[in-house]
């Protein structure tokens, strides 16, 4: 008889990813942490590579209903990601994505650019207008507001295009 697993965000504590990875391995619990490299440097100027989770605090199990308390008692483990109702399971076709992007170096995070932030257009004609993302799907929209007449019009643009706004 097969089991029915299904693969499950775990948020863990913070820093301790690699080590909940290890305490599931030992429960023979499937797990993914995606990684990525990165280059810090250090005090002094010494510039190393790092390892880092791509998802600071999150890492995947795939598990089916009678493992989630072996994960959930396994240290650094908080929870299983949900809702009131239930834990929420991921996509299999996404933990695949996330794979093959990891395994083939072409991941990296990306938190600059949110629905519902200011951004600034950083090249053209347009260089230099702020304006709010509205939108992204397979292109980003972006809402430049005439205050004078208070009206908007939305403008497609390319993420390479546009910056966060930090203010």
């Amino acid at each position: 008889m097969s089991i029915e697993r299904d693969w499950y965000a775990v948020f863990t504590t913070p820093q301790h990813e690699k080590s909940v990875m290890k305490h599931l391995d030992l429960r023979h619990i499937e797990s993914f942490l995606p990684t990525f490299e990165a280059t810090r440097f250090w005090k002094n100027r010494q510039k190393v590579k790092v390892v880092l989770p791509l998802f600071p605090t999150y890492l995947f199990v795939r598990i089916g209903s009678q493992e989630r308390r072996r994960v959930l008692e396994s240290p650094g483990v908080i929870t299983i990601v949900g809702n009131g109702r239930g834990f929420i399971p991921v996509a299999g076709n996404e933990i695949e994505s996330l794979r093959a992007a990891v395994s083939g170096h072409r991941v990296k995070p990306f938190h600059d650019l949110v629905v519902g932030k200011r951004v600034r257009i950083n090249g053209g004609m347009m260089r230099g207008i702020e304006g709010t993302l509205v939108r992204k799907n397979n292109t980003w929209e972006f809402a430049l507001t005439v205050d004078a007449i208070e009206q908007h019009v939305s403008i497609l643009v390319d993420a390479s295009e546009i910056e966060p706004v930090h203010r």
